[in-house]
C-alpha cells in the first residue's frame, strides 16, 4: 500500500463523510468550508484521477439530468483498499504523535 499524501487523505476523507453525494463541485466545496483551501478544478481532479489509478476510490456514473443537458455526473466512493489507507495514515499520526505534549505547542519548548 501507497502512503498517502496529504492532498490525497483530505480528499478520500472528504468523499468518505460525504458517503452517496460525492462529485467533484461537491467535493471541492465541502473541502474549502472546512479547511478554508480552495483547490483549483485541474488539480482535484488529477487527484481523483490519481486516487481511482492507485484503486482507493470507484467512479460512479450518475444518471444524466436535464439541469445538466442530458449528461451525467461521476460520483466517487472509497473503495476498501482506500479505507485502509486511511487507517494506515491514521495509525502513523497517533505513533508520531501520541506521546506529543499539547502544552508543548502553547509555550513554545519541548
Amino acid at each position: 500500500m501507497k502512503e498517502l499524501t496529504k492532498s490525497e487523505e483530505l480528499l478520500l476523507l472528504t468523499i468518505w463523510r460525504m458517503a452517496d453525494n460525492a462529485y467533484g463541485v461537491a467535493i471541492k466545496r465541502s473541502i474549502k468550508e472546512s479547511t478554508g483551501k480552495d483547490i483549483p478544478y485541474g488539480t482535484l481532479y488529477f487527484l481523483l484521477d490519481q486516487l481511482t489509478v492507485k484503486e482507493y476510490v470507484q467512479k460512479i456514473a450518475g444518471e444524466p439530468t436535464p439541469e445538466r443537458g442530458g449528461r451525467s455526473k461521476t460520483y466517487y466512493k472509497v473503495t476498501p483498499e482506500g479505507f485502509d489507507a486511511l487507517k494506515a495514515a491514521s495509525e502513523m499520526y497517533k505513533k508520531v504523535w501520541g506521546d506529543v505534549d499539547g502544552m508543548a505547542f502553547e509555550s513554545g519548548t519541548n
